[in-house]
């Protein structure tokens, strides 16, 4: 079974992790830009740091045989520090043009503020101007309110919703992200502070697989590059077919990121 993970931060992995993940079928992966653990305070960490994701980590990747592609943004994190947010989004052009670039994001909420809310309307401009499918983080506190604020901007902004994936969805959030809007609803298996492999399958066989996607997001905390493969084996012992898991763990992200007319797979 091929496997490609739609959201996971690569630069927080090992190269254990990238044999690991070869290993059980992961053939592509996609590195949304996202905060690293503390606030960047000068344009130039920014700048070091998409360079690695465009052109470094691919590299390091096909030595495992998985295609590595990427989302450009300016983070919900950091998105406080407008001043600074802004000339982040100011520099991107360069980076969302690279090849390897499918995707705007990871934009979106984390402590849902009027700063917050001004970048994130910038870059569903820019996703909207360059054609590109966008990614909306769902913040960890107050997620629904989070994202119910979330889908009000995608709605204001004009932006096509199916070029939306609506990420980090849970049991409290996925009713209003499937019956609101035509966005995706991405799923993160972060036992944690998301999901489980158990509470993802859960979810999927209460609302379908059509515009369902899951991912590991796999980053600086106790997380696991490998939790995708481990939902697909759930769903295998609860009697999914093959091909059904198949959908959720290659089809979708593919015809999603698909819509960037840059996902070249080899």
């Amino acid at each position: 079974m091929k496997i490609f993970d739609p959201h996971i931060h690569m630069y927080s992995r090992t190269t254990d992790d990238y044999y690991n993940m070869a290993l059980v079928g992961i053939r592509a992966i996609l590195e949304p830009s996202f905060w690293l653990g503390q606030p960047r305070t000068q344009l130039g960490a920014f700048v070091h740091y998409f360079d690695t994701i465009t052109q470094f980590e691919p590299s390091r990747a096909a030595q495992y045989g998985i295609q590595h592609f990427c989302a450009i943004g300016m983070n919900p994190k950091e998105a406080n520090d407008e001043a600074l947010a802004m000339e982040v989004i100011g520099i991107l052009d360069p980076y969302i043009d690279s090849p390897g670039c499918v995707a705007i994001g990871e934009v979106g909420f984390d402590r849902i503020t009027p700063s917050e809310e001004k970048v994130i309307l910038a870059q569903l401009e820019i996703a909207k101007n360059k054609k590109l499918p966008v990614i909306v983080h769902t913040p960890h506190v107050d997620k629904l309110s989070g994202t119910e604020r979330s889908i009000a901007l995608i709605k204001d902004s004009g932006i096509p919703e199916h070029m939306v994936i609506i990420d980090h969805n849970t049991e409290e959030t996925i009713p209003l992200t499937r019956k609101k809007t035509e966005c995706w609803a991405g799923h993160t298996v972060y036992t944690r502070t998301k999901l489980t492999p158990d509470r993802a399958a859960n979810i999927l066989e209460e609302f379908g697989t059509e515009r369902m996607i899951i991912n590991s997001s796999a980053d600086w905390g106790v997380s696991d590059p490998l939790n995708v493969a481990k939902t697909a084996f759930e769903l295998r012992k609860r009697g999914w077919k093959d091909d059904r898991i198949q959908e959720v763990v290659w089809n979708n992200p593919l015809t999603f990121f698909s819509q960037s007319g840059k996902l070249h797979l080899k």
